[in-house]
């Protein structure tokens, strides 16, 4: 017993015991400190997966914009394309040119007017007439993309294994990829005869007018020996309606020193002709396209004019 009256032993006891106590608190307090760590990293990390998904977003989200404000330029540039019809005065980037002919050539397959060649007649040419021939062919084709209102192009009776068919392999890039319908079928078999109307300048009947109902048919023919009225006979054999173009109803012969004067015209040519009519609804624009001055013909209302005083 010390001096106090307390037992040594007693007093050991409540040394340890308060000792015991101290070490609690510290190692609670080391707990609490250790949970605040984690609570802090644990909380960095959320914050930096938190910005890491507003900044994905925020990709996300100039990504889209910048392809809506894409696609409203493309949409303001065909509207400005299709009402000026003027391609000098609009810059734009190839890609859009080929996404507004895109666009064009696949109405004009659904609701268009139709345009055929027929390709029958390809065993009576010559292998330089059928070279010139698929030189029209590709002109006629490039004439259609370039157009405000395009046809859907057929091209009849034309076997893969033809020479006119490898001709054009050879003279036209793409030629495969071409938008047309290319058949070894005949413009018979694919069309009602009441709908269609074959052009060739030897038909008494002049054409009118150019609508969506009706199927033109172009003979597909280039004959340097000049045998007369071989697609009149085409198309007569064939029981349909035929026309010429009306160059006898709005031109007259020009003079000149060879007193040439020809109606006779590549299909690309009687193409040209079409096209510009039906965007323009008139003759004397559509003929002078593709009558050249060659031929010897010239607008009616040109040859008044130049005999006024």
């Amino acid at each position: 017993m010390d001096i106090n009256g307390i037992p040594a032993r007693e007093e050991l006891k409540c040394k340890q015991h308060d000792c015991g106590d101290k070490n609690d608190l510290g190692d609670m307090f080391a707990l609490l400190q250790i949970d605040v760590d984690v609570e802090s990293t644990s909380a960095a990390g959320v914050d930096m997966i938190c910005s890491k998904n507003v900044l994905r977003k925020q990709r996300n989200w100039e990504k889209r914009l910048a392809a809506k404000k894409m696609k409203r330029k493309e949409e303001k540039l065909r509207r400005k394309l299709n009402q000026t019809g003027d391609k000098d005065t609009v810059q734009h980037s190839k890609r859009v040119i080929k996404a507004i002919t895109r666009e064009r050539l696949a109405e004009a397959r659904v609701s268009g007017p139709r345009l055929c060649v027929d390709l029958s007649m390809a065993d009576c040419m010559s292998h330089k007439e059928l070279s010139r021939l698929a030189g029209q062919i590709r002109r006629l084709y490039g004439s259609n993309r370039k157009a405000l209102s395009p046809f859907h192009l057929y091209l009849t009776e034309f076997p893969q294994d033809s020479l006119l068919y490898s001709e054009c392999l050879r003279m036209n890039d793409g030629f495969q990829e071409y938008k047309m319908e290319m058949t070894e079928q005949s413009w018979l078999d694919l069309f009602p005869v009441e709908n269609v109307v074959y052009l060739t300048p030897d038909a008494e009947e002049a054409l009118k007018t150019v609508n969506d109902e009706t199927v033109y048919i172009l003979g597909g023919l280039v004959d340097e020996s000049i045998q007369k009225k071989i697609t009149y006979s085409r198309a007569l054999e064939s029981g349909v309606r035929m026309a010429r173009l009306p160059i006898e109803e709005y031109m007259v012969r020009r003079p000149n020193a060879k007193n040439f004067h020809s109606k006779i015209l590549a299909i690309n040519q009687v193409f040209e002709i079409l096209l510009v009519y039906r965007e323009t609804g008139s003759w004397e624009q559509a003929l002078p396209v593709g009558v050249a001055s060659g031929k010897g013909y010239m607008l009616a209302t040109e040859a008044a004019a130049e005999v006024k005083p």
